[in-house]
């Protein structure tokens, strides 16, 4: 049976860091779900290549509904982390150990949840330094697996391995 995926997303998200490990959950069986500050809001990535439609508010999701976290890349996790009921949200789903997806940017969200400490991971180059701060082991690799619970890349280019592992937690 396909699992529940909170996809946690804003516009200028980084488009295909959301569209096509949404794809490979989708074809796998899974259920992915956005989430956003206002259900049927349309939200557009930063290349203006896509446009997600908002099919939950933040304000009525429980992370209780869902079994993992996807956090796309882009601006969108820097827009969020600014709003503590996203932060709330993905601070639960690391306290609880579920599995979070997090590509590029979407480690920044993380930070401000305070929820990267002796964890290995890894994020865009840029960020590397904050995750760092935020007590993570920080690896410039294309995938990085923590705990069976915490799946992070880098950039676009890794979203093959990204998607792998994160399927592979999925499936287990």
């Amino acid at each position: 049976m396909g699992k529940n995926i909170a996809t946690v997303i804003t516009d200028m998200f980084e488009d295909v860091e959301y569209t096509e490990p949404a794809k490979a959950f989708k074809d796998a069986g899974h259920h992915v779900v956005t989430i956003g500050d206002e259900k049927g809001r349309q939200v557009t990535g930063k290349n203006k290549k896509e446009t997600v439609t908002i099919d939950e508010p933040i304000d009525q999701a429980d992370p209780d509904d869902f079994d993992a976290l996807f956090i796309p890349g882009g601006f969108s996790p820097d827009v969020l982390r600014a709003d503590e009921r996203f932060v709330k949200f993905a601070k639960q789903f690391m306290d609880e150990k579920k599995p979070v997806f997090s590509i590029c940017h979407g480690a920044q969200l993380l930070i401000t949840a305070k929820a990267l400490e002796g964890r290995d991971a890894t994020g865009f180059k840029s960020i590397q330094v904050d995750m760092a701060y935020a007590g993570a082991n920080v690896h410039d690799q294309e995938v990085v697996v923590c705990s069976d619970q915490l799946v992070t890349s880098r950039e676009p280019d890794d979203i093959p391995a990204f998607n792998r592992e994160a399927l592979k937690l999925l499936a287990s």
